[in-house]
C-alpha cells in the first residue's frame, strides 16, 4: 500500500483531511528517555503461563508495560499515525492483514533485523521468502513484523443438540436453524467467510473472498440481508464474552466465530461444541508484532528482540495450542510438549495433537482467503455493512 493509497482508503474515512494533513509531522517524544520497562501495546492473548503477564516476563528476562489494544485497525493505525502512540508505545501488535503495510508506509513501525532473533530459525517454512505467507510479514521486501499466532476461522456448532457432524457453511444459513445462528458484528470475517460460501457454492460470481468489488460487496450483503429479514439470525455477536455466552447458553447452535470462543464455550457448558472444517474453505489470519519508530528512538530494539525471541519459542507456541488453541508460527511443538510431561500430561498431549490435526486440514482447503483489513473498495464494504447493520 502506498502513501496515496494509504491517505483514500484510512486516513480520509477516519479521521477527515484536516487531520490527516496535521499528522504528518514527525510525532515528538523525548530521544533520551531512559528504556525502562518495553512498552507494549496488545491484547490479552498474546500472553500465556498466567493471568498477568508475569510468566512472560520471567521467560524472556524482561519487564513489560502492558497497555490494552484498540479492537479496531483504523483506530490503532490513527493513533500510530497522526496520534501520540510512537511517543506511548515501543511495540505493538496488529488488528488484521494489510496493517503492517500501512504503518511501514507512514513509518510509524521500522523494518525488523531478524538476525537478532535466534529463534528466527524455528519460524514455520511459510514465513521465508517465498512462502505462502512471506508478504504478510514483509513492506517492499523487507520484514516489518513477527508473526506470534493464526488460524483459520470456521464455524462452531453444538454436536450434542444437532448430532452430526457439520462441514459446509451453508448450515449456519439453512432455514433450519433459523433464529439460532450468529455471525460476527464485523464487516471483515463475517463478508469474507459469506464471500467464501457462495463464490465456492457457485451461488454468486466472486473472484477474490477477501477483496471484494463493490458489485461483489453489493451481492453479498443482499444475500445476508435477506436473511436477517427473515429472522434467521439471533444476533451479530460482539467481543469474546459475547460470542462465548451464545453458544455455551444455547442460544445459538451454529455461529461463525473464533476457535477460542468454540473451545471456552465447551467448557463452560459442558456440552459438545465442535469446529468444523467447511469444504468451502476460511478466512485465514495471523496476528503480528512491530517495533515502533519511538520504540527504536528510545533504544528499546535490544528488548523487542528478545521478547520477539520468545514469541517464535515452543515454549510459548505449546501454550497457546494448548490454551486458546492458537496455531504456533514455529517448527518444534510437538517434539517440545513431549520432552515436557510435567507440563503437559497425556490428556493434552492428545487434545494438542487433535487440534494440530484439525488445524492441518482447515489449512489444507483450497477455498482459504486471508484476512484483509484494507480491501480496495473499503467504502463499499463500510457502505454495505451500515445497511446490513440496519436491516
Amino acid at each position: 500500500m502506498n502513501q496515496l493509497e494509504f491517505n483514500r482508503r484510512v486516513m480520509l474515512q477516519t479521521m477527515g483531511a484536516a487531520a490527516a494533513a496535521a499528522g504528518f509531522g514527525l510525532a515528538p517524544w523525548n530521544s533520551a528517555q531512559a528504556a525502562g520497562p518495553l512498552k507494549i501495546w496488545t491484547i490479552g492473548i498474546a500472553k500465556v503461563g498466567a493471568k498477568d503477564w508475569s510468566a512472560m516476563e520471567k521467560q524472556s528476562g524482561l519487564k513489560l508495560a502492558y497497555i490494552a489494544k484498540s479492537a479496531r485497525a483504523d483506530e490503532a493505525i490513527q493513533k500510530m499515525v497522526v496520534g501520540d502512540g510512537n511517543k506511548l508505545y515501543d511495540a505493538m501488535t496488529d488488528n488484521g492483514g494489510g496493517m503492517e503495510d500501512a504503518l511501514a508506509s507512514q513509518k510509524a513501525v521500522v523494518p525488523i533485523d531478524v538476525s537478532q532473533i535466534p529463534n528466527w530459525k524455528n519460524v514455520l517454512p511459510r514465513y521465508l521468502e517465498g512462502g505462502s505467507a512471506a508478504d504478510t510479514i514483509r513492506y517492499k521486501g523487507k520484514i516489518y513484523s513477527i508473526p506470534y499466532i493464526s488460524n483459520a476461522d470456521s464455524l462452531a456448532f453444538n454436536y450434542t443438540e444437532i448430532g452430526q457432524e457439520l462441514n459446509s457453511w451453508e448450515a449456519l444459513f439453512d432455514s433450519q436453524f433459523k433464529g439460532r445462528a450468529a455471525m460476527q458484528n464485523d464487516f471483515g470475517p463475517t463478508l469474507t467467510n459469506t464471500a467464501i460460501y457462495l463464490k465456492q457454492s457457485g451461488k454468486q460470481d466472486i473472484k477474490n473472498a477477501s477483496d471484494m468489488t463493490p458489485a461483489e460487496v453489493k451481492g453479498v450483503c443482499q444475500f445476508l440481508i435477506n436473511l436477517k429479514k427473515k429472522g434467521h439470525f439471533r444476533t451479530f455477536w460482539n467481543g469474546f464474552g459475547n460470542g462465548v455466552s451464545l453458544l455455551a447458553s444455547e442460544e445459538v447452535l451454529v455461529s461463525s466465530c473464533w476457535e477460542p470462543i468454540q473451545i471456552i464455550a465447551g467448557r463452560k457448558s459442558k456440552k459438545d461444541i465442535r469446529y468444523g472444517t467447511m469444504k468451502e474453505g476460511h478466512q485465514a489470519w495471523n496476528n503480528m508484532w512491530m517495533l515502533t519508530r519511538g520504540g527504536k528512538s528510545r533504544g528499546q530494539e535490544a528488548s523487542f528482540y528478545k521478547l520477539m525471541n520468545l514469541y517464535l519459542d515452543p515454549w510459548f507456541g505449546a501454550r497457546t495450542l494448548a490454551g486458546l488453541g492458537f496455531t504456533p508460527q514455529m517448527k518444534g511443538v510437538m517434539k517440545y510438549v513431549r520432552a515436557n510431561p510435567k507440563d503437559f500430561d497425556a490428556a493434552k498431549v492428545k487434545t494438542i495433537e487433535e487440534r494440530l490435526k484439525r488445524k492441518a486440514e482447515r489449512a489444507a482447503v483450497k477455498g482459504n482467503s486471508w484476512q484483509n483489513v484494507f480491501p480496495k473498495n473499503l467504502r463499499a464494504y463500510q457502505d454495505w455493512w451500515a445497511r446490513l447493520q440496519a436491516a
